[in-house]
């Protein structure tokens, strides 16, 4: 028999008790005990995989005994442990015979995303970059997920966990950083390859954030109000823990009469760094002198004469100015998300877009300039509000580490779903109008 699981009294425990070994057993029955044949193969590499961390309750083993099955490889778990209460990690070992000369780098990096790690105790490969700007061959691509490197035989935290970089260890060999390509100098230290490499398992936060008592991570068919009420005690435990939120918002916040309301957490001290594109702070500013947004009245919900050219009658008076700050110290401004943020000294970037007008002369159009603008203020990021926006929540996504918790909230299911698939898996997805997400969470916290 192939499998070997350590299912003794001395080992098991719980971890989720009930929900965890019905689980676990029934995938290790669905995949006919761990084993997927490849047939007859005289000549095998035997890898060994280690997994640790809340593998039952988050779903992690299943997700990659997935991945082996789909792959084809013959696999054994050849140690389990599992926690004895709620907060104890539990553990896996898995061992896999791949025929020699299969590319194996594939599946190990989608194995990593959720926390496999090679068995090896090998110090991490190291190459010199030798241009600006470019990474040598092999270099190892990170997840978002905390990350540590092995030199000189120690493990070394990698600092500022972020998807889609490379790993630089610095000169001295005692610190190590994730560095996107474009930052890349001549001279850089780069780990290479996948030894000497660990990411800890995902876990999705514990307690009432973790959203129990819902199925699926992403429904309309959810109570909205205990939904609201959740992500309320989650930004109230974030804010007491000494974190910053960050709020990503689309013009659709505006659209929806979202504005005021987003306004008001702004004042009272509830966003720290706000995210978001040209048209977002154009549509809230036009809200706020012309009463419109697009040239529909927020009031009536119909289109105002003339109204369609409001927009742009806004962003010629800012840039007139010369900055959002400039019509708020003219009192042109004397309301708005925008003119809270001047107001309270809140951080934001403006990331611009090919099909901005105008545009505000506080939009960043260099889209590289705008994401290491973004990158300097996620550090210390507890939580983020991704509301009603596709690109710069799957962009802010890309930067966060998986330890922030991320609310996805949009009227479109496919938004949320999207930002998982593009590797943010922390993101929780709430589809509603953000409109009224944002009154009832103002409601919750003021």
């Amino acid at each position: 028999m192939l499998l070997k699981v350590g299912f003794t009294p001395a080992r098991v425990g719980v971890d989720s008790w009930a929900l965890g070994l019905y689980r676990l057993t029934g995938q290790l029955r669905s995949h006919q005990f761990g084993v997927a044949h490849l047939g007859t193969v005289d000549h095998m590499v035997r890898v060994n995989l280690e997994l640790e961390g809340h593998l039952i309750d988050s779903l992690i083993l299943p997700k990659v005994l997935d991945l082996l099955v789909a792959a084809g490889v013959e696999y054994r778990l050849t140690d389990v442990t599992i926690g004895r209460t709620a907060t104890d990690l539990s553990r896996v070992l898995i061992e896999m015979d791949v025929p020699v000369g299969v590319d194996l780098d594939p599946l190990l990096e989608e194995l990593q995303v959720h926390g496999a790690n090679l068995c090896v105790e090998r110090d991490c490969a190291l190459a010199v970059a030798d241009t600006d700007g470019v990474l040598p061959s092999g270099f190892y691509s990170t997840t978002n997920l905390q990350t540590a490197v092995r030199v000189d035989g120690r493990w070394i935290e990698v600092i500022g966990p972020e998807m889609d970089c490379a790993v630089v260890v610095s000169a001295d060999r005692q610190l190590a950083r994730t560095v996107p390509m474009h930052r890349i100098r001549r001279g850089d230290l780069v780990v290479i390859g996948r030894e000497g490499v660990r990411v800890d398992a995902p876990d999705r936060p514990r307690g009432v954030s973790a959203f129990e008592f819902m199925g699926s991570d992403v429904s309309s068919e959810k109570p909205q109000a205990l939904l609201v009420r959740r992500v309320a005690d989650r930004l109230r435990a974030v804010r007491e823990a000494g974190l910053k939120v960050l709020v990503v918002a689309g013009p659709a916040v505006i659209h929806t009469g979202g504005g005021e309301d987003l306004a008001r957490l702004v004042a009272d001290g509830w966003v720290d760094v706000l995210f978001a594109g040209n048209g977002f702070a154009t549509h809230d500013i036009e809200s706020n002198v012309f009463g419109t947004s697009l040239g529909v009245s927020l009031d009536a919900g119909t289109q105002t004469e003339g109204g369609h050219s409001n927009h742009l009658r806004v962003i010629n008076e800012v840039r007139r100015l010369g900055s959002i700050a400039a019509t708020i110290d003219a009192g042109y401004v004397t309301k708005g998300v925008m003119y809270e943020c001047i107001r309270r000294g809140v951080p934001f970037v403006l990331a611009g877009s090919v099909r901005d007008d105008g545009p505000l002369p506080d939009t960043i159009t260099d889209v590289v300039e705008a994401a290491d603008r973004m990158r300097e203020l996620v550090p210390g990021v507890g939580a983020a509000l991704m509301l009603a926006s596709t690109l710069h929540a799957i962009a802010t996504g890309n930067l966060l580490p998986a330890s922030v918790e991320t609310f996805c909230v949009d009227i479109n299911m496919a938004v949320s779903t999207k930002l998982s698939d593009r590797g943010s898996q922390q993101a929780l997805g709430i589809v509603t109008d953000v409109g009224l997400f944002l009154r009832r969470l103002a409601g919750e916290l003021l």
